[in-house]
């Protein structure tokens, strides 16, 4: 690697319009692994070929560069893993395939879903939990792209500084607006590792806009998935976002290439009564000729749904769920309330009523109050 002063480091960077901050540079002298996560998005993509432009000036061997996709099981673009290993290919990178032990996404809200049965039949929790994920409680990603990413990567190079490059930008959204350049990831390689590790993630696109990527694609003549050229969606991710717009939820569906992991959300908003975003049931965009059963199911569950969310904001609001519930014991007026909207929603789902009555119920919050178990939302 080229031993030019961090003056030129910087000055590369600013030709390949990309982001450097200090401790990249720091990182990049102590002869990295650097490992670029493709998802198959326009905005992995060109983080992936501005940075190899600028680790190619400063003279990074491109022996220690490698990417990296998490598969997402089910509800990826059928097509996602083959393009990755086709731009992986392009650009002369090896490429890694990871998945979360669940083997995708719509296992993990299937098992949170049977999860949050259990917990609630046990009254263990105060509310029943929903399946799926949401902007603000994103397991999906953490599950499912970041926590197989980190820990591959710590496992697989011990002892080395890694750097992970990852293409977010600040105009996506008002979390990622206050995004830094870099940071150093202690939660796979924590600063006392006995092996030496150090990970960091590097944001090296952070400043610039989508229309400089689709220019930055265009202008390379680089390929972008079948998601943005033929089917007009705005970004990559699942099929079936939690967070996509109405507009790309429909344009997902009338693609007609992600009926299958339509198919599992349709059933799961129907069987545990919770619409697939806050707002939006994903079941009312899917096409009733492919559902002919839709119609009345989807009823039932909507107005169970309602019902449960009516029983569940007459509880004392005081006893909703936090870290180290339940915070006292209810009365037994609180507790009547509690048990008689148990009893409807229990029922929603065939669940076993094991505290059927006020007593039973402040008997259940007292043992619970007394031992101050350590419960967890998700």
């Amino acid at each position: 690697m080229k031993r030019v002063s961090p003056t030129q480091w910087h000055h590369d960077a600013q030709s390949q319009n990309i982001a450097l901050d200090v401790a990249i540079a720091d990182a990049l002298a102590q002869d990295p692994i650097i490992v670029f996560s493709l998802s198959g998005g326009k905005d992995s993509s060109a983080a992936t070929l501005a940075t190899i432009a600028f680790l190619d000036a400063i003279g990074h061997p491109a022996k220690n560069r490698y990417a990296i996709h998490a598969d997402l099981g089910l509800i990826e673009w059928p097509t996602t893993t083959d393009f990755v290993a086709q731009i992986a290919a392009e650009l002369a990178l090896p490429v890694s395939i990871v998945q979360n032990s669940t083997k995708g996404l719509l296992p993990r809200w299937r098992q949170r879903f049977e999860n949050a049965k259990r917990r609630y039949a046990n009254l263990e929790t105060y509310n029943l939990i929903g399946p799926f994920s949401s902007a603000s409680l994103r397991f999906c990603t953490s599950d499912t792209k970041i926590g197989p990413i980190g820990s591959h990567l710590v496992k697989a190079h011990r002892g080395r500084t890694i750097i992970s490059v990852v293409g977010i930008r600040r105009e996506e959204s008002a979390s990622r607006a206050s995004a830094p350049v870099s940071r150093q990831d202690t939660r796979f390689a924590s600063p006392s590792n006995r092996f030496g590790t150090k990970m960091i993630t590097w944001h090296p696109i952070l400043e610039w806009s989508a229309d400089e990527v689709y220019a930055y694609h265009e202008a390379r003549q680089f390929p972008l998935h079948v998601a943005y050229t033929r089917y007009r969606m705005s970004r990559l991710s699942c099929a079936h976002c939690v967070l996509a717009s109405a507009a790309d939820a429909r344009k997902s569906i009338d693609s007609g290439q992600n009926e299958a992991s339509l198919n599992e959300i349709v059933a799961l908003e129907i069987t545990s009564t919770f619409s697939f975003q806050p707002t939006r049931w994903l079941s009312d965009l899917a096409p009733t000729t492919s559902y002919p059963d839709l119609t009345s199911a989807l009823a039932t569950a909507k107005s169970l749904g309602t019902e449960r969310k009516t029983l569940e904001s007459q509880l004392p609001s005081d006893l909703r769920f936090t870290r180290g519930w339940p915070p006292r014991v209810p009365d037994m007026d609180e507790a009547k309330t509690i048990a008689m909207a148990r009893e409807v929603i229990l029922a929603h789902h065939n669940l076993p009523n094991l505290y059927p009555t006020p007593a039973a119920v402040t008997d259940r919050f007292a043992r619970l109050h007394a031992c101050k178990p350590r419960l967890i939302a998700a």
